[in-house]
């Protein structure tokens, strides 16, 4: 630990206890790793904060000491960009202390919720009030409402009501001088210039950590059921998707899904079943909800949704759920990919977006044209169909060390990926974020002029760089602080 670190952490014990600081090797290990166990960092200690003004404090004197901290939330980002630096240069300040909802109004359909706040907490609370929170995402159980709002997540309902910034009515942050932005009130109608509050969502934890946000509710769901589709490909997918887009305004979800990532949940995650009784190259799960009295049953809806669907020839064969209990293992299926791709060993992962329309050529040509140029690999692409939005992962030749697997053609395969991603108008972060992962790429894919603007917020807001540095975009070299 420098001096500077030192002297931070003896004040912050000082001023705000034991619960405020860590130091033990041990119990800091956990954080200082990626979920993905791609990036490892060392942070000398983990700072705690209970409160806004104790983040604001910390921030205050990391700023006058020169001390860099990096945010941390619940730790279940794949980009590294809640990883501490190697060096042991900067110190975690994590958020999960922070962990009351300060209010909900189910009459105005809004809560205020500080950042440390679980997903799932957070899903349950307003469900007592009658109201919903219709973002969900497979890290439900440990993400936290403070890392949502700083990557600007995505998830399983954008179809119908868009990624966390649609969801986001105010944010309450602490800036890097120790300054409080309050933007919690939920003003519709606010032209006071440059938006702080949206330029904050998203912006990984660079120039603002976010302590608290005031988010939109929607009613509960009364109803819901769920579709198993059977398709022969991704281009029939995306034509059963917009025939009932021209006949309902209700399907919140349009997943879709590879036969043989099917079978690799299947094969790894205990308790799954395959839906259909036949095989498939391509699967869509598509959920539908009702959320007032009198509407259309779900499963009445996508029975006689799918009537013209198999008029047409699209599907090849499908299974409507019978009970919540067979939609929570439909959503079980698509939950558990990432951990089931885990076990098959190392594979380069991307998070990329093209248009809708562009998507299931994308999907198939890609595929298999970083198969040709890598021998060996295997390249599928699962997710988020409705919204343009696909994980495209190009795994490793069987039996290849991960490491030098990794350092060598792992660049490469990302590269191409992303060179392909951006000549169909795409972007290569549909709701990951940048991270460290893909910091190099946004620079090389990107006009200067973004490059330059995004440069220009953080020294403008942040000219020390003390939040989350070697995240987003890098500075030039900082003079050396004691």
């Amino acid at each position: 630990m420098t001096p500077a670190q030192q002297q931070l952490v003896d004040a912050v014990l000082e001023r705000f206890g034991a619960k405020a600081v860590t130091t033990d090797p041990h119990a800091i290990e956990p954080w200082e790793s990626d979920w993905r166990g791609r990036y490892h960092g060392s942070a000398p200690a983990l700072l705690s904060p209970g409160s806004t003004a104790e983040v604001a404090e910390i921030i205050r004197l990391a700023g006058e000491l020169g001390v860099k901290i990096v945010p941390q939330g619940g730790n279940t980002g794949m980009v590294g960009g809640a990883t501490p630096p190697a060096d042991g240069s900067a110190l975690l300040l994590s958020t999960r202390r922070m962990n009351r909802i300060r209010a909900i109004d189910p009459v105005a359909n809004l809560a205020v919720a500080e950042a440390g706040v679980i997903l799932t907490t957070f899903h349950n609370a307003v469900a007592e009030q009658g109201r919903r929170f219709p973002l969900t995402l497979g890290a439900k159980g440990s993400a936290t409402i403070g890392g949502l709002v700083s990557t600007n997540a995505g998830g399983t309902q954008v179809l119908r009501f868009g990624n966390m910034r649609h969801l986001v009515a105010g944010v309450e942050a602490v800036l890097p001088d120790g300054s409080i932005h309050d933007g919690l009130v939920p003003l519709k109608k606010d032209n006071r210039g440059y938006d702080l509050t949206q330029l904050l969502i998203g912006a990984e934890g660079t120039i603002g950590i976010v302590t608290a946000a005031t988010l939109r509710l929607y009613p509960a769901i009364t109803e819901r059921a769920a579709a198993w589709v059977g398709v022969e490909s991704p281009h029939r997918a995306l034509e059963i998707l917009r025939m009932m887009e021209a006949r309902t305004t209700t399907i919140e979800s349009f997943e879709i899904i590879p036969g043989e990532i099917l079978a690799h949940v299947i094969d790894h995650i205990p308790g799954t079943r395959a839906p259909l009784a036949g095989t498939h190259a391509w699967h869509v799960l598509i959920e539908s909800v009702a959320t007032e009295a009198g509407a259309e049953p779900p499963a009445a809806l996508l029975e006689r949704l799918l009537g013209p669907v198999f008029e047409a020839g699209l599907a090849e064969d499908a299974v409507i759920s019978s009970s919540e209990a067979q939609v929570e293992a439909f959503w079980h299926i698509r939950d558990s990919i990432s951990e089931a791709e885990r076990a098959l060993g190392p594979a380069m992962q991307h998070d990329i977006s093209v248009p809708v329309d562009k998507m299931p050529s994308f999907m198939v040509d890609a595929a298999a044209e970083a198969e040709r140029r890598f021998p060996g690999t295997t390249a599928t692409a699962f997710g988020h169909l409705g919204d343009g939005n696909v994980h495209f992962h190009v795994r490793a030749p069987k039996g290849a060390d991960r490491d030098s697997w990794y350092a060598g053609d792992g660049p490469a395969i990302s590269s191409l990926v992303y060179d392909m991603v951006v000549a169909e108008g795409g972007s290569i972060s549909a709701e990951h974020g940048i991270g460290q992962m893909k910091r190099a790429e946004l620079e090389r894919l990107s006009p200067p002029s973004r490059i330059a603007a995004l440069k220009a917020i953080k020294m403008a807001l942040d000219p020390r760089g003390i939040l989350n540095p070697g995240k987003l975009v890098a500075l030039a070299p900082e003079p050396h602080t004691p």
